[in-house]
């Protein structure tokens, strides 16, 4: 479930800083009811991001699959035996 706080619980860094490491979640900020901000720890976002790249090439890969440009696998680990005499 979503942690949501109103914008003047900002004020204290701690406690904020805190709970962004302890649920490694992001935490949604709202200013007047609506959604103005989103918090999170610097893990939490670094890991944010990996699992976009990784999304982000999956796509690509399906794309290509999809495309038909793709080689058998037998056969690319032959061509590499043999061009490195192996």
């Amino acid at each position: 479930m979503p942690r949501i706080i109103p914008i003047r619980e900002l004020k204290n860094t701690n406690n904020i800083s805190e709970l962004c490491r302890s649920t490694n979640e992001p935490i949604f900020v709202t200013k007047n009811g609506y959604g103005e901000l989103v918090v999170m720890s610097m893990e939490t976002y670094d890991e944010q991001l990996r699992r976009l790249e990784f999304y982000q090439e999956l796509a690509i890969s399906e794309k290509q699959f999809e495309e038909e440009k793709t080689k058998d696998a037998r056969a690319s680990l032959s061509d590499l035996r043999a061009k490195y005499e192996l």
